[in-house]
Parts: C-alpha cells; sequence; structure tokens
C-alpha cells in the first residue's frame, strides 16, 4: 500500500477515528486502525471497539498502489497532529511496517493484518429516514446532560428514542438520570413509521455530536434495526450496538397538575443560581429557592464556608413557600433555555417540577427536589 494525502484532510478523519479507539485494550487488534487504500484515489479509515464502529473515507492526493493495513490509531494521530501545517504525507506499508514521511520527518510504525481487524455485523437494518444534521443536534444539545451515568442501571446510560401517535406522529428523544429528565418532541420523519423503541448508548452520542459540528447544513440518514444504528454523513458512517435494555415509562414522572407557576428569566436566574452555588460544597449542593410574589430570594448555607443569599425577580402569584434544588442540574437545565423566559410549574417542596420555555417548546424537563 502507497498514498500520498493532504496533512489537514488526514489528521480531521483521524480525529474522528481514534476518539472511538478506546486507550487500553487487551485485544491488540483493536488499538489499530484500518487504512484501505483503492485504485480510484480513495482512502477509507475505519475503527471500532466491538460495539461502535465509524468509517471515514477521503480523496488522497494520488494511490500509487492500493491495499490495506493497520496502525496503532493514537500514534498515528499523534504524529500527524504534530507534523507541519500544508505538508503532504507519505503512507507506505511493507513487510510488516508502515512508513509515514512528511517533509524531513520519517517515521516507521509497526502494523497488523487487516485479516484480523473486526467488522461490526449490521444485518438488515429495516427502519430508514433522513433528518438535517442541525435537527439531529438539537436533539442531543437538549438531552444528553440528562444521560445517566451509573452502570447498574446501563438502561438509562444513553437517549431513548421512540415514535409516538400523539395528536400528531411524533419522534421524541428522552434522557434521565433518575433526579432529573429531558424530553424532546419533533414531527415524526418520513420513513420512522414503525420503528423499535431505540436507546443510543452515551459514547455514541458523543461521536455523533462531534461530527455533527462539522457536518454543516446537511442532510444525516438513519438506518436501524432493535439492536444497531446506523448514521451516515457525507463522509462518515457510524454504526453502533444499541444498549438492550427496556427504558422506564418517563411519562409517569411528568407531572400534569402542577398549579403554582414562576416565569423568570433564564439567564439571571442561572446567574443567581451560580453565584450563591459558590460557597456550596458536595455535601451541601442543593440551593433554596423561596417564593413569595413576584421575589424570589436563593439561599445556600454551607456549615463550612458560610451562607449566601440573592433575590432575583420573576413572576409568581401563588403562595408561598420554599424548596430546593441541585444547584449543578438546575444549571444544566437553564443553560438549554434558548428564549427570554422559562416557566417552572411547581407543586409543592417534595413534588417534581416541570420546567419549559413554553407549552409549545419541544423541549421539556423535569427536575426532582432535594431537602433543604
Amino acid at each position: 500500500m502507497k498514498a500520498t494525502v493532504e496533512r489537514a484532510t488526514l489528521m480531521k478523519s483521524l480525529g474522528h477515528v481514534q476518539s472511538v479507539v478506546e486507550r487500553r485494550n487487551t485485544i491488540p487488534i483493536l488499538s489499530n486502525v484500518l487504512i484501505e487504500t483503492s485504485e480510484n484515489g480513495e482512502i477509507k479509515l475505519t475503527a471500532t471497539d466491538l460495539d461502535l464502529q465509524i468509517v471515514e473515507s477521503f480523496a488522497a492526493n494520488n494511490v500509487e498502489t492500493a491495499g490495506s493495513i493497520t496502525v496503532p490509531a493514537h500514534t498515528l494521530f499523534d504524529i500527524v497532529r504534530k507534523l507541519p501545517d500544508g505538508s503532504e504525507v507519505q503512507l507506505n506499508a511493507a513487510d510488516g511496517r508502515m512508513a509515514v514521511n512528511a517533509g524531513r520527518a520519517r517515521f516507521s510504525l509497526q502494523t497488523l493484518p487487516r485479516d484480523d481487524f473486526p467488522k461490526i455485523a449490521e444485518g438488515d437494518l429495516p427502519t430508514s429516514f433522513e433528518m438535517p444534521s442541525s435537527t439531529l443536534m438539537e436533539i442531543i444539545e437538549k438531552t444528553r446532560f440528562a444521560i445517566s451515568s451509573d452502570e447498574t442501571r446501563y438502561y438509562l446510560n444513553g437517549i431513548f428514542m421512540h415514535v409516538s401517535d400523539d395528536a400528531e406522529p411524533t419522534l421524541k428523544a428522552a434522557a434521565t438520570d433518575g433526579h432529573r429528565l429531558a424530553r424532546y418532541t419533533l414531527a415524526r420523519p418520513a420513513g420512522a413509521e414503525g420503528m423499535p423503541d431505540v436507546i443510543i448508548p452515551k459514547k455514541c452520542v458523543t461521536e455523533i455530536h462531534k461530527l455533527l459540528g462539522e457536518a454543516g447544513d446537511n442532510m444525516v440518514r438513519v438506518d436501524l434495526s432493535a439492536s444497531k444504528i446506523r448514521f451516515t454523513f457525507a463522509a462518515s458512517v457510524l454504526t453502533s450496538k444499541l444498549i438492550d435494555g427496556t427504558f422506564p415509562d418517563y411519562n409517569r414522572v411528568i407531572p400534569t397538575g402542577n398549579d403554582k407557576l414562576l416565569t423568570i428569566n433564564p439567564k439571571a436566574f442561572f446567574q443567581g443560581v451560580d453565584r450563591v452555588a459558590t460557597i456550596a460544597t458536595e455535601r451541601t449542593r442543593a440551593v433554596k429557592m423561596a417564593l413569595e410574589q413576584d421575589k424570589i430570594t436563593l439561599s445556600v448555607t454551607s456549615p463550612e464556608n458560610g451562607t449566601a443569599a440573592e433575590e432575583v425577580s420573576g413572576t409568581y402569584s401563588n403562595d408561598e413557600f420554599e424548596i430546593g434544588f441541585n444547584a449543578n442540574y438546575l444549571k444544566d437545565i437553564l443553560n438549554e433555555i434558548e428564549s427570554d423566559t422559562v416557566e417552572l410549574h411547581l407543586a409543592d417542596a417534595s413534588a417534581p417540577t416541570l420546567i419549559r420555555e413554553h407549552d409549545k417548546s419541544p423541549s421539556l424537563y423535569v427536575l426532582m427536589p432535594m431537602r433543604v
């Protein structure tokens, strides 16, 4: 195998594939990236951790000899990253080694044969639809912060996607860690009818988010079955196993009868919570919110650090009461609110609170209170 490619092109693609490769592997081949060159001048990079697979395709400056080989992914990425801007990289594999040359720099890497490289068997992916990359980005950004990292509840370690026949057919994405819930609703894309309920793993979500950041305003094709999902971008194909578990019926925790309404500016609210939470410790990360007529007082009491309090303006006309929230969880939600106002629908100090921009908003959040 012998090919020449622009350093910037190679680095961009290696940046995508090497992040799929785990730093520590008991199976040596999984530390490698598969490089395939074809006579039509295309280079294809493939990496996998056996649950997630990414394939990147791009044009080479020149392919002298077509072929395929695997080399250590992180090492190759680090080499290319440190090469001079604008340089041309020559890749030449023969006799169990691959030479990586650029300008006066010369590297020789150990290789493993491509026949040992595993590929994820996709099987049949009967559900297929497309959506704009900006829509998929919105779905991920509005929900991923609520994904659980508790591995004992593995079925919460991802984003749950399902179709629903409400007044109109919809596609919904939800994530929860048991303390907060984030849900995003959009019109069901053509082709998504009959789609199985799926849980997309956190690592897959992270890698899609990276790809979407560079996808521009293109369409993304989604193909899935009950066990696998594939995202096809212009130059990348990401395939992942799905979490084999049952996501809880999250609709049961979305409150419908909360009768106390607080309307507030999310940025001012975020800044107030952030300031008083400065003195909070791991044990006292709760911020207390005291509600009176159009007056909200935020406070934190920490035995180690002292106390903090701040008044923020808002619209509230119900009974006075106090409620506590985890400051970080509350800030995570407020961070996703893009309008000038946010609604908090409250019931009492022990009941979940519903948070949304307005009743037509595609995003909806539920936050469990804390004792203060």
